[in-house]
């Protein structure tokens, strides 16, 4: 049968079955900071402006289709674990993909992980947090061993001895993957080896012993490690800060993957963890048969050894967490200024906006006190009241931040609609990853109970919360309110271990409402404290009251690919 010489264009024999019409676009080749109003205005608020060009350029080469497409393959292709070579010797070497490297490479040559120790100024610590908050939304994996880096260094000052061998080369802005001694290496990277079975957050039960090698004992000396560590961060790192008991007590110690004979130290990995999230990043179980380790601070004083590194290691779960709050916000913000629905474009419709500029509002507060905690990290030294403020407020802001963050992901998920849930799109990865920050360096309970720890042993963090917050007093009458009755909360001590979540949740509420009607544009801060404060209280994103511009407060934030 010859084939007619024409076709009609409505012909049943065309491939073409229709034309591809109202969808969404990749959210590329945008510049992830120029396009956050949020964080420009914090960053120069909170004493780094100087770092505005820097963080611009950064949010440039980062914010291009090819950039973010490094996150999307480290995430495809997890790492995998060789604990033996061919020859059969012990080589515990774990193998990422080229994308994670060159991530790994990409933040440690901008200074994440180092930047505050090796360039300290007015602001180091915002620029910094600028700078992982604009990374971590490219992929969040690869700012664990950043992050566990930059917050060893507080905790090895303790015993300046180690510091001046090891501190060179941890901030060293080098990246070096390979698997031999760290003799061999300008730059290294450490991880961390604190929590076993039986005991988890509970570092007190460790059962891990740690064995003087000679007869010199103390901060410093040389101690080999016996025992089983049930998660440890990042196994491919080339020194890990890991509590032991000695035999003084629980203590930190500082050790190496290999001696410095250049033998590999027998500190095995089991396995590799298979996480829901995290996915690019090793996470390990390991058995120490021995490892050679050094005592970093007194024995007998680990938690408090490491507690400088802990409170690091919190703040960059807040800026991990803000940072996936965003990065969820803008996939929303953007697919829903291109997609049309009952023939109006979805965020001109009035249900649509209240969800959209209910989600802002929320990664508005969360920008607003992890920077502001950033500029305390800077001030703590000379100012008592900074001091304080970091040692209450960051486990406030871990604890709500990191909380708060899967239901907005999730209902920014649910603004693309069914495409949302799709493995090819961008939300399944944010969604796994999003209560991991909650969980990691204390879960909300501990956070919980360290506020209380505080509060209790130290009282003036509390007056200083209170004088924080009183900063915005008279501008916002919910505020103030809702400030007096919290006041009032604290007269009763019953039970306060039993409230401690609805008592942690009211003040996470009102430092974020009055850093907001301090700083933020009155359409923000007011629909803040009338959603988050009001009588009614806040439920799921969407219940925004009457009055609030949400049309301004989605242009606001809404970037433009």
């Amino acid at each position: 049968m010859n084939a007619p010489e024409t076709l009609r264009k409505d012909s049943l024999f065309l491939a073409e079955t229709h034309e591809v019409i109202n969808v969404g676009r990749e959210l590329v080749d945008y510049n992830l900071y120029t396009q956050d109003a949020a964080l420009q205005e914090a960053v120069r608020r909170e004493s780094a402006a100087w770092a505005d060009a820097q963080l611009s350029a950064f949010g440039a080469k980062i914010g291009t289709a090819e950039y973010l497409d490094l996150g999307v393959v480290a995430n495809r292709v997890p790492p995998e674990l060789d604990t033996h070579d061919r020859f059969g010797n012990r080589v515990d070497l774990v193998r990422f993909h080229p994308a994670y490297h060159a991530l790994m490479q990409s933040a440690i040559g901008h200074g994440l992980h180092s930047s505050p120790w090796t360039e300290p100024r007015p602001g180091a610590h915002v620029a910094r947090a600028a700078g992982v908050y604009l990374h971590s939304q490219v992929e969040a994996g690869h700012q664990c061993p950043v992050t566990m880096t930059f917050a060893a260094v507080p905790t090895l000052r303790t015993t300046p001895q180690l510091a001046a061998l090891w501190e060179p080369r941890i901030t060293a802005r080098v990246y070096d993957p390979r698997n031999v001694p760290d003799s061999q290496k300008a730059g290294i990277t450490i991880g961390m080896a604190m929590t076993e079975k039986q005991g988890g957050s509970d570092v007190r039960a460790n059962t891990t012993r740690a064995f003087p090698v000679g007869a010199a004992q103390g901060p410093g000396e040389a101690y080999e490690l016996v025992g089983h560590k049930y998660f440890v961060s990042a196994p491919m790192c080339d020194a890990f800060l890991v509590l032991a008991q000695a035999p003084g007590g629980l203590t930190c110690f500082l050790m190496p993957r290999w001696r410095p004979d250049g033998s590999k130290n027998p500190m095995q990995v089991l396995r590799l963890k298979r996480k829901m999230g995290n996915v690019s990043n090793a996470s390990s179980e390991t058995e120490l048969r021995g490892a050679l380790a050094w005592m970093v601070g007194e024995e007998g004083r680990g938690v408090r050894t490491i507690i400088e590194m802990v409170a690091m290691t919190r703040f960059d779960c807040m800026v991990g967490s803000s940072s996936g709050q965003r990065a969820a916000v803008a996939q929303a913000l953007h697919h829903c200024s291109i997609r049309s629905a009952f023939g109006k474009v979805l965020n001109r419709q009035p249900l649509m906006q209240n969800v959209l500029a209910d989600l802002v509002v929320e990664n508005e507060g969360s920008v607003a006190l992890t920077m502001r905690i950033a500029r305390a990290l800077d001030l703590r030294a000379d100012d008592e009241h900074e001091d304080l403020l970091v040692r209450l407020v960051t486990a406030i802001g871990k604890y709500w931040i990191c909380k708060r963050t899967p239901q907005l992901t999730y209902e920014s998920m649910e603004c693309i609609g069914g495409s949302g849930v799709m493995e090819d799109g961008p939300f399944p990865r944010l969604f796994r990853e999003s209560p991991v920050n909650a969980i990691w360096e204390g879960s909300g309970n501990v956070q919980c109970l360290d506020v209380l720890r505080a509060m209790q042993k130290t009282p003036e963090t509390v007056e200083a919360f209170f004088a924080e917050v009183a900063k915005a007093k008279g501008a916002n009458e919910t505020l103030d309110r809702y400030v007096g009755a919290l006041r009032r909360e604290f007269a009763d001590r019953a039970d306060l271990e039993y409230r401690a979540r609805d008592v942690v949740d009211r003040m996470a509420l009102a430092i974020q409402a009055a850093l907001l009607v301090q700083h933020a544009p009155p359409m923000i801060a007011d629909a803040f404290c009338a959603s988050r404060l009001g009588a009614s209280g806040h439920h799921n994103y969407g219940a925004l009251p009457r009055g609030v511009d949400c049309a301004a407060i989605i242009e606001r934030a809404t970037p433009r690919a």
